[in-house]
């Protein structure tokens, strides 16, 4: 071969695998032997039986020693045909498991599915209770995806796996066969692998979730459900079924929200709770989530995604020294995270609220300090947006336009994020015509964007671009008719114009229908009766929006409501509350100074 001998045993070190030389040289195989020195004379006497196999098994373990160093040299080269075939020879000389296994692993290698499975459905009948020669079967024919031939190997996984171990086993069943194409055929193959667990007390109601799991992720909504009423049917307080029903809120059943509920009632998992709120969240049920992350911080102070969480919530709603509070809870159990960069990403966050609380609370100072505090390019966009901020403050709007476009991206969707980053700037710093003309170049770019659309709208009606703020509304109501948001802005920009009120009031009822309870819309009809002399019915209105939704602008409407009727220590008491919430609110602000009413 061109080397000598320990040339040859340099290669084999650097390119044989640690844990294959190992069971080789220390025990597995017999180690490698010298050959035995020549007889220094001629009539040395006859080997006995036991010699000459010693002296057998010494040169079967040379032969396939060098079988395994060609093989791997021919594996470094490349040659992957004859290092597998090298391999498979040896394997199948020393009846070696390892070996199975990096023949497997070179099929692998060099891409070969079929040659891949082939090489492991040998490994497996050579050692048919190896559940690592099972889990490569499976995971290849998952692969190859040949589903259905899984259920024998996926249900040997399971009967290996200790019953205590099974629920987190069915969870990452259900990932690995959520990648294949057919997912109707995963849900049936898995639930037929599972046929036992999903009778056994003790797994039933992780099986049935895992099988829900499978059928919602192929669409099968109803009969997720269903599986999801087993599972809590099996054990009411089982983890698994409130996750499972934590998806199917997510995915629009509403029917599960109740078994969430029922779990929490009885010693709940944190982290349940914690999901529970974030699809609240998603909802926009922010009372909800609030209350669910209230009790979490009572009941486990130490659980850190909490307090973020909180101080979110709270911010949102202007509560500005509520949200401080939280984030000096956080702050310092983020910095107890062992992982680096979840901890930094946590503090980041932080840190930048922190910097829009003391913005809000008119300290460019304490914001520019909490600022200083982040660290990575990550949040590049979000710290300079708030340095510019404090630029358009000052009078520099210029500057902070320019502080944001400056900011380096890397792709288009970056461009737009900073791009809209832009237009809350000149929003907020009262240039509403900038702030259109720049969110309709966004719009060139995405004409049938009907959340940009929507956007544009607003910007356009606060820049008095009445008609062209119109027609948009009704082109996202000609191609999305359930765009609830569309029909309610249109009607609430006719209130405030005091124009064809009738049709102001048949749009925002439309867009509650689509969505009873809904706080914005309902003070939206209420402020259109009472434009319309139906004082009654518009306080009864505004009464539910703002009990559902404690927010500035509701309070103002409701404010201005209860003063017409006399009631005026109760708007003064509306109004002061909203003031300390958010002190430079235009609807507020200009409510107050039409009504004559000091701040």
């Amino acid at each position: 071969m061109g080397m000598d001998y320990y040339g040859l045993m340099q290669l084999y070190f650097r390119t044989l695998r640690l844990s294959l030389a190992s069971a080789l040289l220390m025990g597995t195989l017999t180690t490698y032997a010298q050959p035995a020195p020549v007889a220094a004379h001629v009539n040395a006497p006859p080997v006995d039986e036991a010699a000459r196999q010693t002296d057998a098994k010494e040169a079967l373990s040379a032969e396939l020693f060098y079988e395994i160093l060609v093989g791997e040299m021919a594996s470094s080269q490349g040659d992957m045909a004859n290092a597998i075939a090298l391999m498979q020879e040896a394997a199948r000389r020393a009846n070696n498991e390892q070996l199975y296994q990096r023949v497997t692993e070179l099929a692998l290698q060099s891409r070969s599915g079929e040659r891949a499975l082939a090489a492991a459905q040998e490994w497996k009948q050579a050692f048919p209770r190896s559940r690592e020669a099972n889990r490569f079967v499976l995971q290849i024919l998952i692969a190859l995806n040949r589903v259905s031939e899984t259920v024998q190997p996926l249900q040997q996984e399971i009967n290996s796996t200790p019953n205590a171990a099974k629920p987190t086993a069915f969870l990452g069943i259900a990932q690995l066969y959520s990648r294949v194409s057919d997912k109707a055929l995963a849900a049936a193959v898995v639930e037929q692998a599972l046929t036992k667990e999903l009778r056994n007390p003790a797994t039933s109601a992780a099986a049935w979730a895992t099988v829900g799991h499978l059928r919602l992720t192929a669409g099968q909504k109803s009969l997720a459900l269903d599986a999801l009423r087993q599972a809590h049917k099996a054990t009411p307080d089982s983890g698994a079924t409130a996750l499972l029903a934590l998806e199917l809120m997510e995915a629009g059943l509403p029917e599960a929200e109740s078994l969430v509920q029922a779990y929490l009632q009885n010693q709940p998992s944190a982290a349940i709770r914690m999901a529970y709120a974030r699809v609240l969240m998603g909802y926009d049920r922010r009372d909800a989530a609030r209350q669910q992350l209230d009790l979490l911080t009572n009941e486990s102070p130490e659980f850190t995604d909490a307090w973020l969480a909180l101080a979110d919530l709270q911010l949102q709603n202007h509560e500005l020294e509520a949200a401080q509070r939280s984030l000096q809870q956080f702050i310092p159990l983020a910095e107890q995270v062992p992982d680096s960069r979840a901890r930094q990403a946590g503090l980041n966050q932080a840190y930048l609220m922190q910097a829009n609380i003391a913005l809000q609370l008119r300290d460019e100072q304490s914001a520019g300090q909490w600022l200083d505090k982040i660290e990575g390019g990550q949040n590049m966009l979000n710290v300079q947006s708030l340095r510019a901020s404090i630029l358009a403050r000052q009078g520099k709007l210029a500057q902070a336009r320019a502080l944001i476009r400056a900011v380096p991206t890397q792709s288009t969707d970056q461009e737009r994020l900073k791009r809209r980053a832009e237009v809350r700037l000149l929003r907020d710093a009262n240039a509403p015509q900038e702030a259109y003309l720049l969110q309709r170049t966004l719009l060139d770019q995405s004409p049938d964007d009907n959340d940009l659309a929507y956007d544009t709208a607003l910007l356009a009606e606060k820049a008095g671009k009445f008609d062209t703020a119109e027609r948009l509304l009704r082109d996202i109501i000609e191609r999305q008719p359930d765009y609830q948001h569309a029909y309610n802005a249109l009607g609430y920009a006719l209130v405030e114009r005091n124009e064809r009120l009738d049709e102001a009031k048949a749009l925002i009822q439309k867009a509650l229908d689509m969505t009873p309870n809904d706080p914005y819309i309902l003070d939206s009809l209420g402020w259109v009766e009472f434009k319309l002399g139906n004082t009654s019915q518009a306080l009864t209105l505004l009464e539910k929006a703002y009990g559902l939704r404690d927010d500035v602008e509701i309070g103002a409407h409701l404010g201005e409501i209860l003063w017409k009727q006399d009631q005026t220590a109760r708007a003064r008491a509306i109004w002061k509350r909203s003031l300390e919430r958010d002190p430079s609110n235009e609807t507020l602000l200009e409510t107050l100074k039409r009504l004559g009413v000091k701040p």
